[in-house]
């Protein structure tokens, strides 16, 4: 037979250290849960239980502060693409009790023939095509609606103002007698937020309500409330024959909660940024990047000789190819000028690779590099490199390599045989292999083939320029139009 006996010198059940900085504590064990039932609790009810107190310490994760007005003229290029705000629509209006008027009142003195004739038409109530009464109702609540304006460029404006609240609906504007001069509660206006082109619209938990990425997309975000409805309030005799006219009637005090308003949406979003652009130009710092940009369409980009001159993507317009005539109009393209990106950029050195999400939208990526560094083909794998630990998709896209400063004697010396060896890197878009739908359904995430940059595809074409001395922009403008021309025909695209 088995019996259980309780360890007499052990002061404690349970044994925890912790410092004196603990911020929670949980209450003491009982001591009558470690007790045992049955014939053997008698024989040990007389011993001592000591509860024990456990300490421990609760973590508490951070809110990010928003930031400050200086931040956010100093570090602008941190906050310009994304942004959490809240949004609220308005409430609707309420309805109102209302009771019939007394027409068999005793009248105080005799009414003439324009009084009779008020009275008859404020007896002449609303009605529906089946003859029953029209209540008036309260006015819907505001919605909120975000949509895209082409007249703004950035977010950073919503880290100073992150809540919209749009306007409640109006009440019904009754004395509490139901007459024909009764009108509904005037319904709120949609509160419109203008955002920039290419904003991505997610609600904060992480689901995506809306890509604006022409002029005036809209997406509504926050319903306003439908406003309460009227009720008659009668006696118990009347309400049988005016249910024949209207389902309104109050049957009792909690028939009243009716007549309020309902309450609007209230949701918490998060705006990205992506910028709406043809062409990105990417390239380490001191490439040429934005001073490329300046030399072919009509932006103004911050150029300086020291790294990290451009801190946010810059946008410029590329005219049409003239040799097209009409056509022209048609081939124009948008250019977008990426902060610049180092080895290491995926570990946040620099200035991280977060506006690499710019590219998204492009169609065609043009690699700067200088001719005149060290190692111009070690540049250029390192930004490829960067790009494919980003986004792999970005490198089965159309590009061209803008080899710059050719004005420099070194790097024009050596031009050709930079040219030949970076279009070497990489294989034909005709040779990569067919995949058939479904082929690669079945291999798991974590077993796909990590490709190494030799087995992209080849740059469309690689062109020696000199942006700062003008040589051979048109070259370069002519292979940029005809890759634009082969992605949209759908040659060379993925």
């Amino acid at each position: 037979m088995l019996s259980w006996v309780p360890q007499q010198r052990s002061s404690s059940i349970l044994n925890f250290h912790s410092d004196k900085t603990s911020s929670s504590s949980l209450s003491a064990f009982s001591s009558q849960s470690f007790l045992p039932t049955g014939p053997h609790r008698k024989s040990t009810s007389r011993k001592n239980y000591k509860p024990v107190v456990i300490n421990c310490v609760l973590a508490k994760v951070k809110k990010p502060q928003s930031p400050t007005p200086e931040n956010l003229i100093k570090e602008s290029h941190k906050y310009f693409d994304e942004v959490i705000i809240t949004v609220r629509a308005g409430d609707g209006g309420h309805g109102a009790v209302l009771s019939l008027p007394n027409q068999k009142g005793p009248s105080s003195k005799p009414k003439g023939k324009i009084e009779k004739e008020k009275e008859r038409r404020k007896g002449l109530y609303k009605r529906d095509f089946d003859g029953s009464l029209i209540l008036p109702v309260g006015g819907h609540g505001g919605n909120v609606v975000i949509y895209a304006d082409e007249s703004k460029d950035t977010l950073l404006e919503f880290h100073q103002q992150n809540r919209y609240n749009a306007k409640r609906g109006g009440n019904v504007d009754a004395m509490g007698v139901l007459s024909s001069q009764l009108r509904n509660g005037f319904a709120s206006p949609t509160l419109r937020i203008p955002v920039p082109l290419g904003t991505v619209v997610k609600l904060k938990r992480g689901k995506l309500l809306a890509d604006l990425a022409r002029h005036g997309d809209e997406v509504v975000v926050a319903r306003g409330g439908q406003g309460g409805i009227s009720l008659l309030e009668m006696q118990e005799h009347q309400k049988k024959k005016m249910m024949s006219l209207t389902t309104n009637i109050m049957r009792d005090d909690s028939d009243k909660a009716l007549v309020f308003g309902q309450a609007g949406e209230e949701v918490s979003l998060q705006l990205i940024l992506r910028v709406v652009a043809d062409v990105g130009l990417v390239g380490l710092p001191n490439a040429g990047k934005s001073t490329l940009l300046a030399a072919i369409t009509m932006a103004k980009p911050d150029i300086a000789d020291y790294p990290f001159t451009t801190l946010m993507p810059n946008l410029g317009r590329l005219n049409g190819d003239p040799s097209l005539g009409p056509g022209q109009f048609s081939s124009e393209a948008t250019l977008a000028d990426l902060p610049g990106l180092i080895e290491g950029a995926h570990l946040g050195k620099g200035l991280g690779r977060n506006f690499l999400r710019h590219l998204r939208r492009t169609r065609l990526l043009v690699h700067v590099v200088d001719a005149a560094a060290e190692d111009p083909v070690r540049d250029y794998r390192t930004v490829k490199d960067e790009l494919r630990m980003y986004n792999p998709d970005y490198l089965e896209r159309p590009y061209i390599v803008v080899l710059n400063k050719i004005d420099v004697p070194k790097a024009m010396e050596r031009l050709p045989n930079l040219t030949e060896e970076i279009s070497r890197i990489g294989i034909d878009k005709a040779s990569l292999p067919l995949v058939i739908d479904g082929d690669q359904t079945d291999v798991p995430e974590g077993e796909k083939k990590v490709k190494e940059i030799e087995e992209y595809p080849r740059p469309f074409a690689v062109v020696g320029v000199s942006v700062l001395k003008g040589i051979r922009i048109n070259e370069m403008l002519k292979e940029i139009r005809a890759a634009l021309l082969s992605c949209r025909d759908g040659i060379g695209s993925n």
